[in-house]
């Protein structure tokens, strides 16, 4: 997944975000309703999570170093951990808390139709979001299920604003049904249950997310898909007697560490073997362009010929 891709991601979702979450603060502030100020808290948090993973994807860019030789891919992973850390304190949390009050001590909402105008228009614009996210996701994995494809993206400037998306559409709905149940029924509690509910929401989506970026941060090998190419070019080599072994780690979203241990035929020379190396490695970047460090160890199967002795 490029950066480019990414960055075209945040900013449509940052750019909804925050028209969103300042028009709920003012619903919420207006109407009193409790599950709209929840849906507000949800935005902002969204908001600054954007903010974060833009953060991220310019601190993981900066050039290799002689104490980060590898580069700093990998920090991305490290502010969608802190993205996920905040949907659960900042979103989650807050927006439990505030309904077990509103239950305790449940206050009607004022004039509903304000909430119901804003959700509808929050709905329109997430979508909108939801479908930029959509698409990139399915560029990288386009046949695979959606769940699937969300623990296959290697990108979490993707795969964190799909799931964030996904999750307000979830809330926008809880709150809708909510407010309805609140003017149907002449019941507050209703509007309180509902700030509950999209609070469990984001507590599940924040841990998904953690999970998923956790995984990432220690060290998460190249897909499936990546590998199968990887030993489809090696097997078809015929200067190649057994790959021992073939070991990979993503270092960023687009850049995977390869390295394979080969057993190339006993006749070869150890300038053939050096033009192998060259050679393999330029077919298997050229196949896969994510692959940018490749390390090669020959290894021998064959017991090493014993000195000949003299008498």
């Amino acid at each position: 997944m490029k950066s480019g891709s990414s960055t075209v991601v945040i900013y449509a979702a940052l750019a909804g975000n925050l028209a969103i979450a300042a028009t709920k603060f003012v619903a919420s502030w207006w109407t009193g309703s409790s599950a709209m100020f929840s849906e507000a808290l949800h935005s902002l948090v969204d908001t600054s999570n954007q903010g974060l993973l833009l953060f991220g994807l310019h601190r993981s860019a900066r050039p290799a170093t002689r104490k980060h030789p590898f580069g700093h891919g990998m920090e991305i992973y490290f502010w969608a951990f802190v993205v996920a850390l905040m949907i659960f304190a900042l979103g989650g949390a807050v927006s439990i808390y505030e309904g077990v009050i509103r239950l305790t001590a449940p206050e009607p909402i004022r004039d509903p139709w304000i909430n119901f105008a804003v959700l509808g228009i929050s709905f329109a614009i997430e979508a909108a979001t939801l479908r930029v996210a959509w698409r990139e996701l399915r560029q990288s994995q386009p046949a695979k299920p959606i769940m699937d494809a969300l623990r296959g993206s290697k990108d979490p400037s993707i795969f964190s604003i799909f799931c964030e998306d996904a999750a307000a559409l979830l809330g926008l709905g809880l709150a809708a049904v909510g407010l309805a149940l609140d003017y149907a029924l002449d019941e507050p509690r209703f509007d309180a249950a509902a700030s509950i509910a999209i609070g469990l929401v984001l507590v599940l989506t924040a841990v998904f997310l953690a999970r998923e970026t956790l995984s990432l941060m220690t060290g998460e090998s190249a897909s499936s898909e990546v590998l199968e190419e990887v030993s489809s070019v090696l097997d078809r080599d015929p200067r190649i007697l057994k790959v021992e072994e073939i070991l990979s780690m993503h270092l960023g979203p687009s850049d995977i560490l390869l390295g394979i241990s080969i057993d190339f035929r006993d006749d070869m020379t150890s300038d053939d073997i050096e033009a192998a190396v060259w050679d393999l490695s330029a077919r298997l970047r050229e196949r896969e362009p994510s692959i940018r460090r490749i390390f090669v160890r020959p290894v021998r199967r064959s017991p090493t010929p014993r000195a000949a002795t003299t008498s």
